[in-house]
């Protein structure tokens, strides 16, 4: 079995002098589909955000392939994509451009400031456009698309970074049902045919046992379990939802 790509060990970090997360313990393979389920304050967001090199955790570690996140640089920190809520698009950009700042990593600066991509990076752009099915919609401002649309872009700009880790934060929470499975199916086969690793916090827990491989979840900041999805007794995420988080713990 080969090594994990992510590996979370020990992770620690309070916020306020409360604590969020207590000795959180993670491993993610390649072409792995992880999701994270709690309620809201489990830790779920702090432990994303500390994956994805935004916060630096009080305690514990972070290795992407081996490597401390920390350590990672430049184009090193481009194994690592992320997949926000709300898109964090540029609204009055086109699909394609948006799908662009996806190279900014692999470009000189002044290519990226000046939007001169070269040949090979507009191609590859819109053969991600052209994966999530909005070809079409290349040179559309990204205000005109809908929801579904514009979570599809945020999705082609990650794999136009092409990362090695997806992690993805609640990436459907605004979406309705139909656009949601459209978009965790899209991930999953992500997973499936490139062999990148997705962990994506999620609040629909029918959503991640059809797409995930394995489900983890947190409560107070701890995980309550991590195992395959069909293995998870619905009783087992009842108790999940249903705990009382301990005096201390701050929301993330």
């Amino acid at each position: 079995m080969s090594a994990p790509l992510l590996e979370v060990r020990g992770l620690g970090h309070s916020l306020g002098g409360r604590m969020v997360l207590a000795g959180v313990d993670l491993s993610v393979r390649r072409g792995e589909f992880v999701a994270l389920l709690g309620p809201s304050g489990a830790g779920k967001t702090t432990l994303i955000k500390c994956i994805t090199g935004l916060m630096r955790p009080e305690r514990g570690e972070v290795r992407i392939a081996g490597a401390e996140l920390s350590t990672l640089q430049g184009r090193e920190r481009r194994r690592v994509a992320v997949v926000f809520q709300q898109f964090n698009l540029v609204r009055r950009l086109s699909a394609l451009d948006n799908v662009l700042a996806g190279r900014l990593g692999h470009v000189p600066a002044w290519r990226g400031w000046l939007r001169q991509f070269e040949r090979a990076d507009r191609r590859l752009a819109l053969a991600c456009l052209d994966r999530v099915g909005l070809l079409a919609q290349a040179g559309q401002r990204a205000d005109t698309l809908s929801g579904g649309q514009q979570q599809r872009v945020a999705i082609a700009r990650a794999l136009a970074q092409q990362p090695e880790l997806i992690v993805a934060d609640e990436p459907v929470a605004s979406l309705d049902p139909s656009a949601s499975a459209g978009i965790l199916e899209l991930l999953q086969a992500i997973c499936r045919d490139d062999g990148v690793a997705v962990v994506c916090s999620l609040h629909q827990l029918e959503l991640a046992q059809q797409f995930a491989h394995r489900l983890v979840g947190l409560a107070a900041g701890r995980v309550q379990f991590d195992a395959a999805s069909a293995s998870i007794a619905a009783d087992t995420t009842t108790a999940l939802y249903q705990s009382v988080h301990p005096r201390g713990l701050a929301p993330t």
